[in-house]
């Protein structure tokens, strides 16, 4: 039997089973996936929370979790000495999202981050004579209030709050505080409406209009 309809013939039932018991294989991981994550917890994980692929948790475990999250694949987890990551109800983690830290981590209630975002409350040091790697950090604590949107690929660094309501756009570098209910974006974070008031005020009305219309109305 030639190659090709050798391997149609073996792969065809293998389909029709997988498809059949999908449902079955779906439900199986996510169980799983939320048994592993509970295990690395020293909080408990409410039941109503949906994992929905594997977690990396390092550290201390100190992680507490409110009601009804949403959480991807692939998320890493890292808390050290008397640092805490606490996640409010309703909060959405999506695919890769990094959080680490060594003083506070607070996410929130209804809060959405983004794919492969970065929150990280420490900083390394450096120190005469001590290689970078075994140098100190230099913590302070992160706030993320309720219903905040984190874009995709977003920085947020030590010490910063952002306020409730607040978006912050794709691949941005967060700073400093962000005020609720505003919207940043860029390297290093600042509102949008900021930058179209200075392109405003420094550019001929004409053409101000052209580079942001829909800010000009």
């Amino acid at each position: 039997m030639p190659s090709g309809l050798l391997k149609s013939a073996l792969s065809t039932p293998l389909v029709i089973c997988r498809r059949s018991f999908a449902p079955m294989l779906r439900s199986w991981h996510r169980i799983s996936s939320f048994a592993a994550l509970s295990a690395r917890l020293n909080q408990p994980l409410p039941i109503t929370t949906v994992v929905l692929g594997k977690s990396q948790v390092y550290g201390t475990g100190n992680i507490r979790c409110g009601h009804g999250l949403l959480i991807y694949p692939n998320q890493y987890m890292e808390t050290q000495g008397s640092g805490e990551i606490t996640i409010g109800d309703g909060v959405v983690l999506s695919t890769g999202v990094h959080l680490v830290a060594y003083t506070g981590i607070h996410i929130g209630k209804g809060t959405m981050i983004g794919e492969y975002s970065s929150i990280r409350d420490a900083n390394h040091t450096r120190e005469e004579g001590v290689t970078l790697r075994n140098s100190g950090h230099v913590a302070k604590p992160i706030v993320i209030g309720k219903e905040v949107w984190i874009g995709r690929g977003v920085t947020v660094l030590s010490g910063v709050t952002i306020g409730d309501g607040a978006t912050v756009g794709a691949n941005a570098v967060v700073t400093r505080d962000v005020a609720a209910g505003s919207t940043v974006a860029g390297v290093p974070a600042i509102p949008i409406q900021r930058k179209a008031d200075t392109l405003l005020e420094t550019t001929e009305p004409a053409v101000a209009a052209s580079v942001i219309p829909e800010m000009h109305t």
